[in-house]
């Protein structure tokens, strides 16, 4: 090969940082914690149909913002590692802005709280038949 076609192969890493940072992004853990709310968890576990969304918008993981095809993606999903990452991530309690405010140097450094947080259950055919 000649120097121009070296040359012009080599772009680096950078057009693939780009494409993955934007494809990959997933809600915030204070977002989640937000999602995490009994009222607001309740809309998205019983969803209506979408059949825009995977799985018809029926199997949402609350903790990772996932939807997944069927109810066995699901379970193997609860056992991976990403999801028990982030159920370990939002164990911690979200930044405020009295925290914020600390780390500023406008007080004294303060612990954050642990908040106690479970892998959701799942809704099984039984539930919703009523049995």
């Amino acid at each position: 090969m000649g120097r121009y076609a070296r040359k012009k192969q080599h772009k680096g890493d950078k057009p693939m940082k780009k494409k993955t940072k934007t494809k990959r992004k997933t809600k915030d853990l204070d977002q989640i914690h937000a999602d995490l709310i009994p009222e607001m968890s309740s809309k998205l576990l019983n969803q209506e149909v979408d059949f825009d969304k995977p799985g018809a918008a029926q199997h949402y993981c609350l903790h990772c913002a996932k939807y997944f095809i069927n109810e066995d993606a699901m379970k193997t999903h609860f056992k991976s590692k990403p999801h028990k990452r982030r159920i370990k991530d939002l164990q911690i309690e979200p930044y405020t802005l009295e925290e914020a405010e600390r780390a500023a140097g406008m007080g004294s450094y303060v612990q954050p709280n642990y908040v106690p947080i479970s892998t959701q259950t799942l809704k099984t055919s039984m539930d919703e038949d009523g049995d």
